[in-house]
């Protein structure tokens, strides 16, 4: 995707706000947060869009992220992999942005996607069944109409419209749980930004397709297929996820790689990309009231459509332990996995201060123990909401033992840290630490006007309403060391348990 940007920070009369109320004064004062919602309005435009607004006039920037509702997790198996690619589509440009002639390019498009189906009929035959000869003519029908869809392409025009107007932090990404674009402007191109954004989906026009799709293919190679670590992470997921999607990659299975087709990506994109399925949030330099009216001129054209299918595939309680062994020319590694609820659980906070106290820096119990005193470990990295946090995932171990130690010793260490949790409660000083930079790492994201754009809406659509987001920050200061000693005792068992491991192979002498 496109290359990713350091995102400006501004520390003005907001962010100072925001530190004396999370900070300072006591995490129950609803009048603070009514001080901050006076702020903020949140509308919706006919069609079903969301909008989060949010001045702030310390600097003539402003920042947008465009929340689409899907992710990998919103595919069927026979198209994984297709909400990445979309997102990578999505820079393609329009029927006006990113073509010399819409008209004719449509005719050439049509002819590139008949090639391309007639090349695949034939490479999906049966072994021995293939004609070499028709082959050969069908891969060069389709390059020559590659050529001739490429000549009507003008590449880049969507984000060089941006750019040439001082665009930073352009980029876009997908997760399991939604697909997000992201861009800052100088804040008198707010119309700019309503027109490009708004015809980037009301008008997409999914351009250079194969060799995206070629692009998205390496991707997968490079990460995954020739990397060590990669086919651990896909085998591990696999493992512990039977069936609930999060099992698949992002990146999608190299075969439904292969089968997809620009079909089946429009048909995706009118699915999960109608109006009542997106969410904005714009963050910095605006007027509230010039926001809605230029939403309304630019979105409201989108055209609304039915609100998507929630998942309904839950994954059934693990009933006994589960591994995958790779062995491999290359230094270990330990992956240790055990479900946890949903975001909107009860018990997230418990888990996010208790990766704190175990996996976050140098003062958390296993580095101490693994990397610093016992010198077994290069690394140790743990983490609640693996791979996602919208639905129940898993809290996570990563562990590289040390050259003369074994994945085996790594996770013996942390099965005693595990066992002790479940009989001795954490110090209250630990527990502390941990509330207190759970807080500080929210807050810092909120630092930044994309920071909090990120935020807003990340808890608008995940969690049913931005205001989570400081209500996540209240219930960090209820989490008590009971509570962490319940889900350690609930969730940490063996039976609860998956793990993930990479085995050196001896290399040949």
């Amino acid at each position: 995707m496109l290359k990713k940007t350091r995102w400006s920070r501004f520390t003005g009369p907001v962010v100072i706000f925001l530190l004396l109320v999370f900070c300072l004064l006591p995490p129950t004062s609803a009048q603070d947060l009514a001080e901050f919602e006076k702020r903020l309005t949140r509308f919706t435009l006919d069609n079903g869009m969301t909008f989060l607004v949010l001045e702030r006039h310390e600097a003539p920037v402003v920042s947008f992220v465009t929340h689409a509702d899907v992710g990998a997790v919103n595919e069927v198996r026979g198209i994984t992999g297709i909400a990445h690619l979309l997102e990578h589509m999505a820079f393609k440009g329009t029927k006006k942005v990113g073509t010399t002639g819409h008209v004719g390019e449509m005719w050439a498009l049509a002819k590139l996607d008949a090639a391309y189906a007639a090349l695949r009929e034939e490479l999906d035959k049966r072994v021995g069944e293939e004609d070499p000869e028709r082959l050969t003519l069908l891969r060069e029908r389709f390059k020559k109409a590659q050529e001739e869809a490429s000549k009507l392409v003008v590449t880049n025009e969507f984000a060089e419209a941006l750019n040439r107007e001082g665009a930073t932090s352009l980029n876009a990404g997908t997760s399991n749980d939604a697909t997000m674009y992201m861009v800052s402007l100088p804040s008198n191109k707010l119309e700019l930004w309503m027109s490009l954004e708004s015809d980037r989906f009301m008008n997409p026009v999914l351009r250079e397709f194969y060799k995206e799709l070629e692009v998205v293919k390496e991707e997968r190679r490079m990460r995954t297929e020739s990397s060590p670590q990669g086919r651990l992470v896909e085998e591990f997921l696999a493992v512990a996820f039977k069936a609930h999607p999060y099992g698949d990659p992002v990146i999608g299975h190299m075969s439904d790689l292969e089968a997809l087709s620009r079909e089946k990506v429009e048909t995706f994109f009118k699915a999960y990309y109608a109006p009542g399925n997106l969410t904005v949030a714009v963050v910095g330099d605006v007027d509230t009231e010039e926001v809605r009216r230029l939403a309304g001129i630019y979105f409201g054209r989108l055209q609304p459509g039915p609100k998507p299918e929630p998942i309904v595939t839950k994954e059934p309680p693990q009933n006994g332990e589960r591994r995958v062994v790779l062995r491999e020319k290359t230094q270990p590694s330990l992956f240790i996995g055990y479900h946890m609820p949903g975001v909107n659980h009860q018990d997230r906070p418990a888990f996010d201060i208790l990766s704190d106290i175990l996996g976050y820096g140098r003062t958390a119990r296993l580095y101490k123990s693994l990397v610093k005193e016992k010198k077994m470990a290069a690394n140790i990295w743990a983490s609640g909401g693996f791979p996602g946090r919208k639905y129940p995932s898993l809290f996570i171990f990563s562990v590289n033992p040390t050259q003369g130690h074994s994945n085996l010793e790594c996770e013996e260490v942390i099965s005693a840290e595990i066992e002790r949790l479940k009989t001795e409660p954490v110090t209250l000083r630990e527990l502390e630490k941990a509330r207190t930079r759970a807080r500080a790492g929210v807050i810092h994201s909120l630092s930044s006007n994309m920071g909090m754009a990120f935020q807003l809406t990340f808890f608008e659509v995940l969690t049913g309403d931005w205001r989570n987001l400081f209500a996540r920050l209240e219930r960090y200061n209820r989490v008590t060391a009971e509570d962490i000693q319940r889900i350690v005792r609930d969730y940490f068992t063996i039976e609860n348990r998956t793990l993930g491991v990479i085995e050196t192979e001896e290399t040949d002498s």
